[in-house]
């Protein structure tokens, strides 16, 4: 179980699960390696899979009519990333998911959610608690780009995830953030 034991302890942050809950649920895992710039979802499919980052990094990404890239996630070791609307939803995928580093995720289909949801209460706890704080975390960053000065944006990012903000290329973290790289250069040469 040593190879399940990132998500393991992410679950039980949430809720218990018994070990045969355990069992059940690792038994759906599919571990999979992702090299560096190489694409996890793409438009135009579904989005089959909910992936755990166990190493690396992944960004989740739109292109806009202008095929300008605004990143929606930035996600590392311990995150979760999808295309969260397709994957619920069956529909096809609007969004990209790239590797930023090699990576190692665990991809759960959704079908198989869903079944052990229906049959272990104490997981589908686990997957409403964990998706109603990403929600919560959501809301809070919409707010913080309508209402906050770049630098405002990027201090806030950088002193909450100093892990990932220097980690991730520059032009990455300045879509994310809805800035510009060179924005971002200015604020550092500030410092």
């Amino acid at each position: 179980m040593d190879k399940y034991k990132g998500i393991l302890d992410h679950i039980a942050r949430y809720v218990e699960l018994s070990d045969d809950e355990i069992e059940q649920f690792t038994s759906i895992l599919k571990t999979t390696r992702i090299k560096k710039r190489q694409f996890i979802i793409q438009p135009g499919f579904v989005s089959e899979y909910r992936n755990y980052i166990v190493e690396g990094s992944v960004r989740v990404f739109y292109l806009d009519d202008l095929g300008k890239e605004h990143t929606v996630i930035i996600a590392i070791e311990d995150w979760f990333f999808t295309d969260f609307y397709s994957y619920l939803n069956r529909t096809p995928a609007e969004y990209y998911a790239e590797a930023l580093e090699d990576s190692v995720i665990l991809q759960m289909k959704y079908d198989d959610v869903e079944d052990l949801c229906s049959r272990i209460h104490s997981l589908c706890q686990y997957f409403r608690l964990f998706t109603e704080r990403s929600m919560s975390y959501s809301y809070k960053r919409t707010i913080s780009n309508i209402s906050q000065t770049s630098e405002e944006k990027y201090w806030d990012y950088v002193n909450k995830y100093p892990q990932i903000a220097n980690r991730v290329p520059q032009y990455v973290l300045a879509s994310y953030l809805g800035i510009s790289p060179e924005s971002i250069s200015r604020i550092r040469s500030r410092t």
